[in-house]
């Protein structure tokens, strides 16, 4: 199969994710950080999700949504940053956890009208015994290397 191939099934999975999403959100606040003359400011969204796969875990990602017109009617398209923070909010299996998958993704959110998405993908690391997960932004061409880590260790 061609990488063009590999990319549009990829792109059709994301798709399926948006419509079926890992977990879902809750938005804990966010802060304008550059003033749109038309439609709503550009602001750093903070929201809070718990992991579907390990009861007990809980994660905080801040993204940056992009204002403006095209933002006020979804068109706008998201900057490839965020940060995540995930800790144990509760008691972990550790069964549960050594039957985990790797590479799962937890959570997924758009950053465009279509063709790009931020993401939250789990992995364990039975040898120090702790629950990695990344976040990053993909497109259908070209992602992002951004990317940034929070571990939750499991006792």
């Amino acid at each position: 199969m061609t990488h063009f191939f590999h990319r549009f099934l990829y792109t059709l999975m994301a798709l399926f994710c948006f419509l079926v999403n890992p977990a879902m959100a809750e938005e804990v606040g966010s802060v304008n950080y550059r003033f749109k003359w038309v439609g709503p400011s550009d602001q750093i969204v903070v929201e809070a999700f718990d992991d579907p796969g390990v009861p007990g875990v809980a994660c905080y990602i801040s993204r940056a949504e992009t204002g403006g017109l095209k933002g006020w009617v979804g068109l706008a398209e998201n900057p490839s940053k965020a940060s995540i923070a995930c800790r144990q909010i509760g008691d972990i299996d550790l069964d549960t956890v050594k039957a985990l998958k790797g590479g799962q993704e937890v959570f997924s959110a758009r950053a465009s009208a279509i063709f790009k998405s931020t993401q939250v993908v789990r992995f364990f690391d039975a040898k120090r015994s702790v629950l990695v997960y990344l976040t990053y932004t993909d497109r259908i061409i070209d992602g992002s290397p951004e990317n940034s880590i929070s571990v939750v260790p499991v006792r």
